[in-house]
């Protein structure tokens, strides 16, 4: 994991090492510092060297000056550098997320993604800029102010250090708390995003069973318990500062009465003494600085530890090494002996299902709710695998196309339409991103949309609202529609395609979905019978599988299921 995480900085590595050299010359220039006191005290002052006093004085204005460029490079670029950081991590777990299978997002909540894509890289790209900048320095700090201390008393400087490296065990002792800590944190913070994303978004449905309250409860209920959750990791905080503090305050103790010591012993000088004072003063800003990294480092690598697990999800529907390419003349559809159970259920939805659908022709789907139609209408795109059997388009088993050859040769008109936040124009764009405006007015005129786009006060370039809350249920199917007029595939998936519109409006879409259809392989997911009658052939679900077969004609004169069925839908 740790591996995938640095192959990160490779892309911006000057960056990175100016970064790390700019914090170099700052540490060099901390450590410069205590040994030119020691010199005024020991040397200049007592011999009343006033020239080189000065002297001495004019070159640390100029490392001071040099450092204050450093500073500026490390908190600038530094932080350039980690947002870039955050930024490649965001697109690379974007496109991951695109590629990953329905069933992902069935077991997921929207919520808890977002905090995925936004929240945790944030506090990877700052772990990402402070930690090893932070470990660098401390790591000069600590080396560099060991060795010169050592030459000027091996005892003194062995005791001081003895009390750093207790400091760092205990630091080390206290991590894996902390770090448990941060997890629940982050596990209560996607919880109390997908409560907030589920209750915005539902809230007009909310205000029309007047359930304000409830959501209030519901809301107040997930903060408390991501308060709780950053109570116990502020409990584990507060732990590892005070004792880190405690460490500190021994360190300082240990330096002013051992040095006391020493000096009185007149092992060391007065000036070697103020050294050591201003060494550990040096010493523990770098200190506390690596304890507050590893801080920084439970909340950036508890979210790394999120991005790493999307990052290793290997889609199980994916195209195969060496694919074939759909014909965009489309070709004839056929499901062989197909079982099809979801990952969360205990039973079959399709079970030895066996049908072919010709080139050119179209086939209806009928039956109650819950038989397998829209799962049918889902599976030839590959949405979900099949359990066994196989999916035959063209002569070919599905999974030996190319996915995206697969899926761009079909126009899928939804049940539950989805509208992005966006202009009519974008929202229609969508089936062909690289259309004109010209083919996006052609299929919108198709779709028997094109009079009501031009009646709002920006046309095509009118903002339809968050998931196209500002138009009705029957614009936005027809929207949908156009989607696949523009797309203009082989195959058509219409899944109640129809279901939102009005009558009148039902004729004049179903008469462009007729001439859309001729030619084309069409699947028809019906819940008005009256807009299947013209199939070349229909088909009857039932939990059984399929139980009648046949034109419009010849099952009404059956007086099967389908007449029954046609007949309750004349009276409503």
């Amino acid at each position: 994991m740790l591996k995938s995480f640095i192959k990160y900085y490779k892309n911006h590595r000057t960056l990175f090492y100016l970064d790390l050299l700019a914090a170099t010359i700052m540490s060099g220039v901390n450590l410069v510092f205590p040994l030119v006191s020691r010199h005024y005290l020991d040397v200049l002052i007592p011999s009343k060297m006033v020239t080189e006093i000065f002297m001495f004085g004019g070159v640390l204005l100029l490392l001071y000056l040099i450092r204050l460029g450093c500073n500026f490079f490390v908190n600038y670029y530094g932080h350039v550098m980690g947002t870039r950081i955050e930024r490649d991590m965001r697109i690379d777990l974007f496109k991951k997320i695109q590629t990953l299978d329905s069933d992902y997002f069935d077991d997921h909540k929207t919520g808890s993604i977002m905090s995925h894509i936004v929240g945790h890289l944030r506090d990877i790209s700052e772990m990402s800029h402070h930690t090893p900048e932070n470990l660098f320095v401390g790591s000069i700090m600590l080396l560099g102010s060991f060795i010169i201390l050592l030459n000027i008393h091996v005892l003194f400087t062995i005791i001081i250090f003895f009390f750093v490296i207790l400091l760092v065990i205990f630091s080390a002792t206290r991590r894996r708390k902390m770090m448990a800590a941060s997890r629940r944190t982050r596990k209560t913070h996607e919880e109390i995003n997908s409560e907030v994303e589920n209750s915005i978004g539902g809230i007009r449905l909310t205000k029309a069973f007047t359930n304000e309250e409830f959501e209030v409860q519901k809301f107040k209920k997930v903060s408390y318990l991501y308060q709780e959750s950053f109570g116990e990791f502020y409990k584990q905080m507060g732990i590892f500062s005070s004792g880190t503090n405690l460490f500190i305050d021994f360190i300082y103790l240990a330096v002013l009465v051992f040095g006391g010591y020493f000096v009185y012993l007149g092992q060391i000088s007065v000036g070697s003494y103020l050294a050591y004072f201003m060494f550990i003063s040096y010493l523990i800003q770098p200190i506390r600085t690596l304890i507050g990294t590893i801080e920084q480092v439970q909340k950036g690598w508890s979210g790394y530890e999120k991005f790493y697990n999307i990052m290793s999800i290997n889609p199980k529907i994916h195209s195969p090494l060496n694919p074939l390419f759909l014909d965009e003349t489309g070709g004839t559809i056929e499901f062989k002996n197909v079982e099809f159970q979801y990952e969360s259920s205990y039973k079959n939805v399709l079970y030895n299902f066996n049908v072919k659908i010709d080139q050119g022709k179209k086939v209806a789907l009928v039956g109650e709710t819950g038989v397998g139609k829209s799962t049918i209408s889902k599976l030839i795109p590959r949405f979900y695998d099949v359990k066994n059997g196989e999916i035959i388009v063209n002569g070919q088993n599905i999974k030996d196309y190319d996915i995206y050859s697969l899926r761009s040769n079909i126009g899928h008109v939804q049940q539950d339409v989805y509208i992005f936040y966006g202009t009519v124009k974008d929202n229609i764009l969508y089936g062909k991103p690289s259309a004109t405006f010209e083919e996006v007015v052609d299929a919108a005129k198709s779709a028997n949309i094109h009079d009501f786009i031009m009646s709002l006060e920006n046309g095509y370039e009118t903002t339809v609202g968050e998931r196209g809350v500002k138009l009705s249920g029957g614009q936005k199917q027809r929207i949908s529609i156009a989607r696949v007029f523009l797309k203009n595939p082989p195959i058509l998936i219409l899944d109640e395609a129809t279901s939102s519109l009005d009558n009148v409006t039902e004729k004049l879409i179903q008469n462009s979905l007729d001439k859309l259809s001729k030619g084309r392989t069409t699947l028809v997911i019906a819940h008005r019978l009256s807009t299947i009658s013209n199939a070349d052939e229909i088909l009857v679900l039932t939990e059984e599988g399929i139980t009648e077969r046949g034109k419009h004609s010849a099952l009404i004169e059956q007086n099967g299921y389908y007449a029954s069925l046609y007949k309750a839908s004349l009276e409503i």
